[in-house]
């Protein structure tokens, strides 16, 4: 047997209105800030990927789906969004139509990683971008529409955690304080830190490893040398927090895993994920247009993982989607009464009313208990006796009452009491 591919899974049709539903309230939180949604290819250049993110990040040195189309170019599946909706920013000009863009998107994403619960290989993310302006009230807005959206979901035991990690002059400096800080021990790191020791010191700080943890926790704190600049811009932020009632937690010690962001950084968590908690990171990325040869344009975006957003929700008993519910059933009994039921099952779902109708040829009794199965409303039954008077057999499944509506008169009865 052919099987889905490891790292993917099958979204069926007893999980598709959770994703609906909490799609539909990602749209309906984003257009309250006024964001507007972007929708991009699933394969870009591999060259993106590696200018935007950073040629040694992991993503791009260990995890993306690249290869070669039949014209030789080298594509990549997107491993995350924020690159490809700077790209389309720049390609696109949408700063010549609006001086400050507010965009949106929900997307699948691709990365080539451990499978493990709630991160996948191809995996779905939402997310917003603010494009133009390097204002801290960018920043807190962010944040504040994250922080909205997960509140009007319903969870709780939500941690923001905020840092900065300046410009790249404050972490120049910084580098160089970090390294001495961690070259005596450095043989007592992960393979991975080791690596990083020399391309990515910064990185150092995001790993997992608990001996790495250990290690890291008397490190100097990026923080401690922000520019003047930066140091007004962080505390800009936080001030227009405490302001919003949004409490946070500064974390000296987060970065994030990609090579675009500068000054705010932040990550908000879930008590219910475990070590692997995080659900929604973000921050500002000031640099990333002009390293795509675009306009000088800084920037603020977050993403969240939709996948570890609904383990959350299962584990806080949150439901977003109502029970689906089938208005109509039409069981007909015999060839004469399954010819007829079709017309039938076109003239209720002209008005807007959800029909089905059993193809089986399965017995009366098989039928209800598929109406019953499928939550139905009105089960119509059809049968010699009904073609001969011209009326339908109407079970009204949630009173448990069983009537005969003329078929000139059911279309208007059905409204009727579906309205109900």
């Amino acid at each position: 047997m052919i099987r889905r591919i490891k790292g993917t899974q099958d979204i069926l049709p007893d999980e598709t209105p959770k994703w609906v539903a909490l799609e539909n309230l990602i749209r309906k939180m984003m257009g309250r800030y006024n964001f507007h949604e972007l929708r991009t290819p699933i394969f870009e250049q591999t060259q993106l990927f590696a200018r935007g993110i950073g040629q040694l990040t992991d993503i791009v040195s260990k995890e993306m789906y690249t290869f070669l189309d039949r014209g030789k170019k080298q594509l990549t599946l997107k491993p995350e969004m924020t690159a490809p909706i700077m790209r389309a920013y720049i390609e696109n000009k949408l700063y010549a139509k609006a001086p400050l863009n507010k965009l949106f998107y929900i997307a699948p994403l691709f990365r080539q990683e451990n499978p493990q619960a709630g991160r996948l290989r191809q995996f779905h993310q939402f997310g917003a971008e603010t494009l133009g302006t390097p204002d801290p009230n960018a920043d807190a807005e962010m944040i504040d529409l994250a922080w909205s959206i997960f509140k009007e979901i319903g969870l709780t035991n939500l941690t923001l955690r905020l840092n900065s990690v300046g410009d790249p002059n404050c972490r120049a400096d910084y580098k160089i304080k970090l390294k001495e800080y961690i070259r005596p021990n450095l043989d007592k790191y992960c393979p991975d830190c080791q690596r990083r020791y020399d391309e990515n010191p910064l990185r150092i700080l995001d790993c997992k490893n608990p001996t790495c943890v250990a290690l890291n926790q008397n490190a100097p704190k990026l923080v401690d040398n922000l520019c003047d600049d930066c140091r007004a811009h962080y505390d800009a932020v936080k001030e227009q927090l405490h302001r919003l009632n949004i409490p946070f937690a500064e974390d000296p010690y987060l970065v994030r895993g990609l090579d675009y962001y500068t000054r705010t950084v932040f990550e908000i968590t879930s008590s219910a994920l475990g070590a692997q908690n995080a659900i929604c990171g973000g921050g500002r990325y000031d640099l990333l247009a002009k390293e795509l040869d675009g306009p000088d344009t800084p920037a603020v975006g977050f993403a969240a993982g939709i996948e570890r957003l609904l383990m959350v929700m299962e584990q806080q008993g949150i439901v977003l989607a109502k029970k689906a519910r089938l208005d109509v059933f039409l069981a007909p009994l015999g060839d004469k009464a399954r010819a007829e039921g079709l017309a039938w099952l076109q003239k209720i779902r002209a008005t807007g009313l959800s029909a089905e109708m059993d193809l089986l040829g399965r017995s009366i009794k098989a039928q209800m208990r598929e109406a019953n199965r499928q939550n139905t409303r009105f089960v119509l039954i059809l049968g010699e006796n009904e073609l001969e008077k011209q009326e339908f057999a109407v079970k009204l499944m949630d009173k448990g009452e069983q009537i005969n509506v003329p078929f000139e008169t059911i279309i208007d009865f059905l409204e009727k009491e579906s309205a109900k």
